[in-house]
């Protein structure tokens, strides 16, 4: 059962003067021109026609797509005051927008408090300065400090929004903005591995092979170290990678072979394996001698959330353990009192 729901606003490189070398707005939202309060409105009743009457038990407004609180106030408020009318009549639960850290102040908060908003994400991409200058992010990292104080002191939820693999990015930076994060202490986090968008000062960069993306593994291995860090925290990381089909054009809008359409089952899925190893060996079920014909048999538990992950992507941790192991025979299993992301390995009984 699907518990939350978002319902997208997108307000295209509205607010934000600043041409970050990773941003193309048009081309992530796929629209340039101005957005009028009756699109949100049909927007909204778009997705609550679906929504309303269902299982689901939050519903979020979403304002994304470029920087909320850096258009005009004015304009802040009309989409909020949309936004409202909806929560105030019950058939909306929350307000959400993303900014950047840079465009949070007293004056925005108050009106956003004025409007009954709930979350604010912050963008911040790398709490490391180098990166943050090499992205053309315009501040530096003590302005994500400040402006994350300010919204928890305000009593909005907090997000924190990271990038993996910017120009100038390594393993021991990622590794630090993941432990920066943790620090501050947001309610949720979203982690980005940094996609080639055409039209864009780092497809510029890349194209004169000074800036080289990643690798598949790479980013899965970065991604990695920084969800386990901030998921060890209880910061519920609500997205990994751009969730695309929607908000990417796949055909020839992207470059380099950044993308990839499963990348959080991707992370998830060897989180999984590492886990599930690990019991093995503290079990010494990796120390059987082989026995073809009387394998040990083994159930690996995981939530029903969580199986998927488990079996790994195209079942590729289910392949790589009879492979590895070809001395236990699994089976994979769901057990609904194990929490998400979280696996139970045990030698089956009556062998």
């Amino acid at each position: 059962m699907k518990k939350h729901a978002i319902i997208p606003v997108f307000i295209p490189h509205k607010g934000c003067p600043n041409d970050c070398v990773f941003c193309n707005q048009k081309k992530i939202t796929a629209r340039s021109s101005n957005v009028t309060m009756s699109e949100v409105r049909n927007t909204i009743e778009t997705y609550l026609s679906t929504l309303e009457g269902s299982s689901v038990e939050t519903i979020e407004v979403a304002f994304f797509g470029g920087s909320f609180t850096g258009i005009p106030m004015e304009e802040q408020s009309a989409f909020l005051s949309v936004a409202k009318e909806y929560k105030d009549s019950g058939r909306i639960d929350k307000i959400h927008m993303s900014t950047r850290p840079d465009y949070i102040n007293e004056e925005i908060l108050d009106n956003l408090k004025r409007y009954d908003a709930d979350t604010i994400e912050l963008g911040v991409q790398s709490f490391d300065d180098e990166v943050l200058k090499r992205a053309g992010r315009g501040h530096n990292s003590q302005v994500v400090y400040e402006s994350s104080r300010l919204i928890k002191d305000y009593g909005f939820q907090l997000g924190i929004q990271l990038m993996v693999g910017l120009p100038g990015d390594t393993m021991e930076k990622a590794v630090y903005s993941a432990r920066e994060t943790v620090k501050i202490g947001p309610s949720i986090a979203r982690l980005y591995p940094t996609i080639v968008i055409n039209d864009t000062e780092l497809y510029n960069m890349y194209m004169r092979g000074e800036y080289q993306p990643l690798t598949q593994d790479e980013a899965i291995v970065r991604t990695k170290a920084m969800y386990e860090i901030i998921d060890e925290a209880g910061i519920k990381i609500i997205r990994v990678g751009l969730k695309s089909s929607d908000l990417i054009n796949e055909n020839g809008e992207i470059s380099g072979n950044t993308y990839h359409p499963a990348f959080r089952q991707l992370v998830e899925g060897e989180i999984a394996r590492e886990r599930v190893e690990k019991q093995l060996m503290e079990l010494g079920l990796n120390e059987i001698p082989v026995n073809i014909h009387r394998p040990v048999k083994v159930d690996i538990f995981s939530c029903p959330e969580s199986f998927s992950n488990l079996v790994g992507h195209k079942a590729a941790n289910k392949t790589y353990l009879q492979a590895k192991y070809p001395n236990l025979s699994f089976a994979f299993r769901t057990d609904k009192s194990i929490d998400n992301n979280r696996y139970k390995v045990m030698i089956k009984e009556n062998q």
